[in-house]
């Protein structure tokens, strides 16, 4: 082999890992383009459940304090209906 054709494989070589590099480069560029483009889905999605756990949270205190004052009312009727029933029960025996 002449030093000519030596000088030849060389840059045959050489074009080959560079454009094996240039192959790798593009890969490796469109592969950080689909993780950003999923890390932005992504927290698009996170941002999606916060909202949806911020109205969720709103919700449930407000079904919360609904279920309070339900409470309270219906021990209301029942501490009243307990003292109508013990009124009505002194006045059917009478004075004791």
């Amino acid at each position: 082999m002449t030093t000519e054709e030596r000088f030849e494989r060389i840059e045959h070589v050489t074009a080959g890992l560079v454009e094996e590099r240039r192959k790798d480069r593009e890969e490796s560029r469109q592969l950080w383009r689909d993780t950003q483009r999923q890390l932005d889905q992504l927290a698009d999605r996170v941002s999606g459940i916060a909202i949806q756990m911020d109205r969720f949270i709103l919700e449930a205190a407000a079904r919360d304090a609904e279920t309070d004052r339900r409470f309270r009312e219906t021990d209301a009727r029942i501490d009243k209906l307990v003292s109508g029933i013990g009124e009505f029960m002194r006045k059917q025996t009478g004075p004791v």
